[in-house]
């Protein structure tokens, strides 16, 4: 089972421009944390791929030799999760068109991608995964 717990980010009522300030910041904070998905050797379950889903963002995680790596899950070219494709080696082909997208960089190494997918960074600590989201 994924673990991905709810951060909420409580910004108290005031008066603005204060409250702009407040907002600013509270978002800015959730942006900086990490996001506990879950035990490492149970996250994947066999599987190569993984979709999960922290803070409203589609993220894939991806399980390359030894290697975890994050994109957003959404396929640039089409509205596609790159988590339900095929992977070979450290490229995710969408299975909505078949265009190759390189799990390292994000790239699109095939059309009819042409434009990067978002990285997310991934921490294992204590045998636990994380991802914290790019802004």
């Amino acid at each position: 089972m994924t673990v991905i717990p709810i951060a909420s980010v409580c910004a108290r009522t005031v008066h603005a421009p204060e409250a702009a300030v407040t907002t600013a910041r509270a978002v800015a904070a959730a942006a900086d944390a990490w996001h506990l998905i879950g035990a490492l050797d149970r996250c994947f379950d066999g599987n190569d791929c993984l979709g999960v889903t922290i803070e409203s963002v589609k993220v894939g995680l991806f399980h390359v030799n030894g290697e975890i790596h994050a994109l957003d899950d959404i396929c640039t070219h089409g509205n596609a999760l790159l988590s339900e494709g095929f992977l070979d080696g450290h490229e995710i082909e969408c299975p909505l068109h078949a265009g190759l997208v390189d799990v390292r960089t994000g790239e699109g190494t095939t059309a009819p991608i042409v434009r990067a997918t978002r990285r997310h960074e991934v921490r294992i600590d204590n045998g636990n995964l994380y991802v914290r989201l790019s802004r």
